[in-house]
């Protein structure tokens, strides 16, 4: 029994080291002072890393920024900048499709949803203003689209983009998807963005078939947030604690000693077996969710923006973009 993570960044925490030690691994970690943004880069190099890390070869991308909610306008526009020259750095691209994956009625699913809802979508301003006008305006061809879920459609979602990919012909799909974390503190404040595609579901066990360059024959930027944490790992995070209140009980002296000989994977396991079995695989997110959700959208939509409009004619972009609200 793994423990259910989606983030690269959580996967080299398993490891007792700094990361260096993992073959087929490189790490490298830094703080943007100014922004107060934490990052990290992991890459997987090869086969062997892969497997050490679960996860496919590519670059994985981590960027924290905690108190999201506490920090104003100022500070989700610094979150914004940040992510929208991390998004260049992994992909360059003029036709882009940006694919809003999850459930807009499940508030902790709802984060592709809500990116679109605020997402200026440009393809269609060659039609209206001639061939050319993004060119000139600086900016690429970006349209959106939220597939929904399976319950919805009775389809996968890689049925359904593989049609919109062969139609619109884009030359990047970015997925956006909310994700499984192992820590609670990572939730709502954390963006992973990767280069390997992504797999819908796969955080909380809902496996579906990838979207990935092999299976949609254009590059995939993945770009997810964790919105969930299961109930499992929170009970694990609380062990050290209790293996202090069992040690000081007369009748259960030692176990606390059991426990903490056990390897993080074997506790994980030990507390699924004990706790799925009454309550079935529960998963947790925070009381403001809505608002986290929300927030988020708004940035990941304005790096995405910011990403792929040129820097010179940025601001005769924005005047298009907001010309082409009021059209």
């Amino acid at each position: 029994m793994e423990l259910r993570t989606d983030l690269a960044v959580e996967e080299k925490e398993r490891f007792p080291g700094d990361g260096g030690e993992i073959k087929g691994v490189s790490l490298r970690e830094w703080y943007h002072q100014e922004r107060q943004i934490k990052i990290t880069e992991v890459k997987i190099l090869n086969e062997k890393g892969a497997k050490a890390m679960g996860k496919e070869m590519g670059t994985y991308l981590t960027i924290e920024a905690r108190g999201l909610d506490q920090k104003g306008e100022d500070f989700r526009q610094r979150l914004a900048d940040e992510l929208a020259g991390q998004i260049r750095k992994l992909a360059s691209a003029k036709k882009v499709l940006v694919v809003g994956l999850g459930n807009l009625y499940v508030t902790p699913d709802s984060l592709g949803p809500r990116v679109l809802q605020h997402l200026h979508v440009t393809r269609h301003y060659e039609g209206q203003y001639g061939a050319g006008f993004l060119q000139s305006h600086g900016m690429a061809s970006i349209s959106g689209i939220t597939p929904g879920v399976m319950a919805q459609t009775g389809m996968e979602t890689a049925e359904i983009l593989k049609g919109v990919v062969d139609e619109t012909k884009p030359e990047l799909v970015i997925a956006i998807d909310a994700l499984a974390a192992r820590s609670v503190h990572r939730l709502g404040c954390t963006i992973q963005l990767s280069d390997t595609g992504i797999r819908p579901g796969s955080g909380v066990g809902n496996h579906r078939s990838g979207l990935t360059k092999e299976t949609l024959g254009v590059p995939v930027l993945a770009v997810g947030v964790p919105t969930v944490v299961g109930a499992a790992a929170i009970v694990q995070d609380t062990i050290e604690a209790m293996v202090k209140a069992l040690e000081m009980g007369k009748g259960t002296k030692g176990t606390g000693q059991y426990l903490s000989g056990l390897e993080p994977e074997e506790q994980y396991a030990l507390i699924r077996e004990l706790l799925e079995p009454e309550f079935g695989p529960m998963f947790v997110t925070p009381p403001d969710i809505e608002e986290r959700v929300e927030q988020l959208g708004q940035v990941i939509s304005e790096a995405i923006e910011l990403a792929f409009v040129s820097e010179p004619p940025k601001k005769a972009a924005a005047e298009a973009l907001k010309k082409g609200e009021t059209a």
